[in-house]
């Protein structure tokens, strides 16, 4: 940025909790851009100059310095005018979908009060969700922006993998790893994805639907898939290819070569900080960590090898010309006090849905919807590589000509 303004006492209250106890500060923009009207916040694992970074857990946030430069996307936000609004909580380092942290507390779904926000963007959902801000800086890396942007009623992007720059950025699974942000209203998802993705001509003249991973996603949204399908295919003037077995070897086996591949590298990258600090971690969160450092090489390496088959397999069906039309979730929000049995069952099911974009690098935009009873889901485009822009383009046309 060219200017350095001064931090101002945050004037937003919290009412949902998404705070972190560090983040509470407010850095102006640039006077005059094209975001210069909005207000964001960034998940606590972007850094911003001059404040420091906890990514959801305290040893990290004692361990680390505070950085002396920003996150490229937060400096084009400022530069483009957006004001921070300070740092919002994450699931710690990350490492999961669910949206509570035992350190900072479970933010406040504002769209569905008794219910998670999702995670592990859950900050980032939640003051989205409450109107606190106009959007909010994300990550995606096994679905920790589509999941929540699907249980809060908001827009979300899985951006292509390293699209956007990761620089400043705490990563997870660098291999899967994607920087996004979070908008309530289509005008200003847009308005963003202006200032920080490339233009794309994608064109699609496909629409597929991918059957065995609608089969994965609870009653309620199927009906929205199939209007989802059929309205896409009207707009477009395109026909619908109907895939019974986007993973002719099963989803699951594919949700397995992603938690294999990705659990290792996420040793590689913080295993030697987690055996030097033994932090204290989240029960189900401190289990992945253990999983991942049992993770050997030669197994990684397999993974690896069938990953990049399955990325081949999905860049091969989707063309250059196709859209895909996904649940983003498998389910609608958990309940808060749902059974931990019942919420795991739900997350290997997402995860089934959510590796196909994660294993090929691929775009994903998730559309704000409501099931039959009034509770938001979302409804997915899955893109080829680098049609982000054309992609959001795309889903908002279809949602303004749905009923929602």
């Amino acid at each position: 940025m060219t200017n350095t303004p001064t931090d101002l006492p945050l004037p937003i209250t919290d009412t949902v909790g998404a705070w972190v106890p560090h983040g509470r500060f407010l850095r102006p923009g640039r006077a005059q851009g094209p975001l210069a009207d909005l207000h964001f916040a960034a998940k606590d694992v972007f850094d911003v100059a001059g404040q420091p970074t906890g990514a959801g857990n305290p040893a990290w946030l004692a361990s680390h310095p505070v950085p002396t430069a920003s996150s490229p996307l937060v400096d084009a936000l400022l530069d483009a005018g957006a004001t921070l609004a300070g740092k919002v909580l994450t699931d710690e380092l990350a490492y999961s979908i669910h949206g509570d942290n035992i350190h900072y507390g479970t933010p406040l779904n504002s769209a569905a009060p008794d219910r998670v926000t999702g995670g592990s963007s859950s900050g980032s959902a939640a003051v989205v969700a409450a109107r606190l801000v106009d959007f909010a800086l994300g990550t995606d890396t096994g679905g920790s922006t589509r999941v929540p942007a699907s249980y809060c009623g908001l827009w979300g992007l899985r951006s292509t993998h390293g699209l956007l720059s990761q620089q400043g950025l705490v990563p997870l699974h660098p291999l899967f790893d994607t920087p996004t942000w979070l908008a309530h209203e289509a005008r200003t998802f847009e308005r963003v994805a202006a200032v920080l993705l490339p233009p794309s001509n994608f064109a699609p003249t496909r629409v597929i639907e991918a059957s065995d991973a609608w089969a994965e996603a609870d009653p309620a949204f199927q009906p929205l898939l199939a209007r989802a399908r059929d309205t896409l295919a009207q707009l477009l003037g395109a026909p619908v290819q109907a895939l019974q077995a986007a993973a002719p070897d099963g989803l699951d086996a594919w949700r397995q070569t992603y938690v294999t591949a990705s659990a290792f590298d996420g040793w590689q990258t913080h295993g030697a900080w987690i055996d030097s600090h033994t932090p204290e971690f989240a029960t189900p969160i401190a289990a992945r960590w253990r999983f991942a450092s049992t993770v050997k090489a030669e197994d990684a390496a397999a993974a690896r090898e069938r990953a990049a088959g399955i990325r081949e397999r999905v860049r091969g069906w989707l063309g250059e010309d196709g859209v895909a039309v996904l649940p983003s979730a498998a389910s609608l929000a958990p309940l808060r006090e749902a059974d931990p049995l019942e919420v795991d069952g739900v997350r290997v099911r997402t995860l089934r849905i959510t590796c196909i974009a994660g294993l090929a690098g691929l775009p994903q935009v998730s559309l704000p919807l409501r099931s039959a009873s009034g509770v938001p889901l979302g409804i997915s485009l899955l893109g080829p590589a680098g049609s982000d822009r054309a992609l959001i383009s795309l889903a908002v046309r279809l949602w303004q000509a749905m009923p929602h």
